[in-house]
């Protein structure tokens, strides 16, 4: 059966109200949800439906939900309870640990995520759009003791390579100029079925197009053993030198207590490595401020990281307590000591990103743009993933070189030229 030929039956699991209507999807968290709409958005085009683009113009709302912290779980309530007379689906990570808070708030029909993906293996197509996102596996086998997410995604399962492979072709021939590879954990990809991140990045193959490949969030846990693979595998010319590590704690007692199964000598090897090899490469981490047991000296090293590593960007979460975990019971530290802990963090993390920005003002790069912003404007990346404003109107999958004229902390203003 060919992709986008559904037979009669596929879709006989499908809510019956999911046929032949305008549908309106929110999708809320991370790009792993976003890859459950663009895939559960095929399997409705696929059963007569159209996709609505707000909720005014819809006959049935999907909401996409995430969980992961506790002010996101409160946004997602409210917005079910304004949604609440709608005709109403919910699907992502809330319903999977807290179907008995959604049913407090409305009554709506469920959408497992499991079966998006089983509807989508039938449909197979993809959209055009200047991004396109491959999901490589549900779930983890992280330890993390804060984690909802692991809770709601279950345990790993790597998708095979031929569907990868054939999904980041789909996405090229359509004409998007980023694919973002994307899993809970990108780097645990394939260790349930004898396969590798390295290995899938060395044979995911080379479909014609203007695009590069962005790789997603991995563990440091899961990245040590196969280490010199993977950033040999970074080498290919399609890959931006893009890392999105999380470190989560400068302090190897919280890291423990966090069950993150690596310490901070073990992160920085990590980060000196691909520095050695790729030194321009923009490296992304992520924080949690006022994790339970946090003491000052632990949240003064996590600070000392961050000027020692010299980050991109830094993601500072607080933390926040979440049910169903192993923390879920543990003392909580006050909201006002974590709320002035992540301003320091984000405060400290800004400073860093002036200095490391500082010398790449007036140099030239390569580029790619891969997004329209609005008339007259565009995102660009260098092959280091720096984000690139340029105020003119060129296409998608456009590659050209710019000078960086301007430093706006999280991207550059370019000028373009050629």
């Amino acid at each position: 059966m060919a992709p986008g030929e559904p037979q009669s039956g596929d879709y006989d699991n499908l809510p019956p109200g999911l046929c032949n209507r305008r549908v309106c999807i929110e999708t809320y968290g991370c790009r792993y949800n976003f890859g459950d709409t663009a895939k559960l958005t095929e399997v409705l085009k696929h059963r007569g439906c159209s996709i609505a683009d707000s909720v005014d113009d819809a006959d049935v709302v999907i909401v996409n939900t995430c969980t992961v912290v506790g002010p996101t779980e409160r946004r997602m309530l409210r917005r079910l309870s304004a949604l609440r007379d709608r005709d109403l689906f919910v699907t992502g990570c809330m319903p999977q640990v807290q179907k008995e808070a959604i049913l407090s708030v409305c009554d709506p029909g469920f959408i497992a995520p499991d079966a998006i993906q089983e509807w989508y293996r039938r449909v197979g197509t993809v959209a055009a759009g200047s991004v396109g996102i491959v999901q490589l596996a549900q779930g983890c086998n992280g330890t993390c003791t804060y984690c909802i997410t692991r809770q709601a995604r279950g345990p790993l399962r790597s998708f095979p390579l031929h569907e990868v492979r054939r999904q980041v072709a789909a996405y090229a021939a359509c004409g998007a100029a980023e694919i973002q590879l994307t899993a809970q954990d990108v780097s645990s990809y394939g260790k349930d079925i004898g396969l590798s991140l390295a290995g899938l990045l060395n044979d995911i193959g080379d479909p014609p197009g203007s695009y590069c490949i962005r790789v997603g969030m991995m563990n440091p846990a899961t990245v040590m053993d196969d280490l010199d693979a993977i950033i040999d595998a970074f080498s290919a010319e399609r890959i931006f030198r893009f890392l999105h590590l999380p470190v989560q704690s400068g302090s190897d007692t919280i890291l423990e207590r966090m069950g993150r199964q690596y310490t901070v000598r073990d992160f920085c090897r990590i980060i000196a490595a691909f520095r050695k090899r790729y030194p321009e490469i923009t490296v992304m981490t992520d924080m949690i401020a006022g994790f339970p047991g946090e003491t000052e000296e632990d949240f003064s090293a996590s600070i000392d990281l961050i000027r020692r590593l010299r980050p991109n960007k830094v993601n500072v979460t607080r933390y926040s307590k979440r049910p169903f975990t192993p923390l879920s019971q543990e003392k909580d530290i006050l909201d006002s000591v974590k709320k002035n802990r992540s301003r320091i963090m984000l405060s400290c993390s800004e400073q860093v990103y002036a200095e490391v920005n500082r010398p790449w003002l007036g140099r030239e790069v390569p580029f790619i743009v891969t997004e329209t912003i609005r008339e007259g404007s565009v995102m660009a990346r260098s092959p280091a993933y720096q984000g690139i404003v340029i105020n003119e109107d060129l296409p998608v999958g456009y590659e050209g070189h710019a000078v960086l004229r301007k430093d706006r902390k999280y991207f550059f203003i370019g000028e373009r030229v050629t």
